[in-house]
């Protein structure tokens, strides 16, 4: 069993293990190196979940690309008055790849 993380980010938890790459909020210009916030470190049997434990864990992670994510459309319509409100969205993603995590 390899070692992984939980992390948070963008108000949502990921787990990553080290060389994944995976889509978040935008965190920052591609080729930044950026360090994200360890919630749960797992190495074999060994748990590391305590506040204590890690203030000391990091897991850093490299920012490859910034990518659209899929298109959500939405429609808004009023009976009886002629109201209707077509509107989309696209959301900006940043691609990054997981260079490291370390148990500290």
């Amino acid at each position: 069993m390899s070692m992984y993380a939980v992390v948070k980010t963008g108000g949502k938890q990921y787990r990553v293990e080290q060389g994944q790459t995976l889509d978040v909020e935008r965190l920052g210009e591609p080729g930044t190196e950026v360090s994200l916030k360890p919630v749960l470190i797992v190495d074999g049997d060994t748990v590391v979940a305590s506040p204590g434990d890690l203030s000391s864990a990091s897991v850093t992670a490299r920012v490859i690309e910034e990518v659209r994510g899929v298109k959500i459309n939405g429609f808004l319509y009023k009976n009886k008055s002629n109201n209707r409100k077509r509107w989309g969205h696209r959301q900006t993603l940043a691609r990054i790849e997981i260079t490291d995590i370390k148990k500290g």
